[in-house]
């Protein structure tokens, strides 16, 4: 990785194929499915507050991002369809999950394995949450 992380130049969200699709000054360019940003969201509610407390998210393959606001000059928080909205993705996270998307993805599918669980299965209600999501 560089000394200086890498800006973007461009970010294009790409409502109907479902992803977000961003350019960084270095050249690279990555297509990001707004699914794999929803299950990695760096948020609390997603990671946990510590080792072993991440949440496995399921039922986000249609998931779809309601906005995209900008957090100072080193992120963006996305909105997404289904209530979520906590998650800072900062350039290098999001540079990350484009980078290392193959990866990513076979690690959440061989979490849902070992879990016993369906990508498609929907969230199970969170004990002192009122809502599903």
């Amino acid at each position: 990785m560089a000394a200086t992380p890498s800006r973007p130049t461009e970010i294009t969200v790409h409502g109907q194929s479902r992803v977000l699709e961003i350019a960084f000054d270095d050249g690279a360019r990555f297509r990001i499915p707004f699914e794999l940003m929803r299950v990695y969201s760096p948020s609390a509610e997603v990671q946990g507050h510590g080792p072993g407390q991440e949440v496995l998210q399921t039922g986000k393959r249609e998931v779809t991002l309601l906005g995209l606001e900008p957090v100072g000059h080193y992120a963006v928080q996305p909105a997404f369809s289904d209530g979520h909205g906590s998650g800072i993705f900062t350039w290098e996270y999001l540079y990350f999950l484009g980078r290392e998307q193959a990866q990513l993805w076979e690690d959440y599918e061989r979490r849902l394995r070992e879990s016993g669980l369906d990508r498609d299965a929907p969230m199970p209600p969170r004990p002192g949450h009122g809502c599903s999501h």
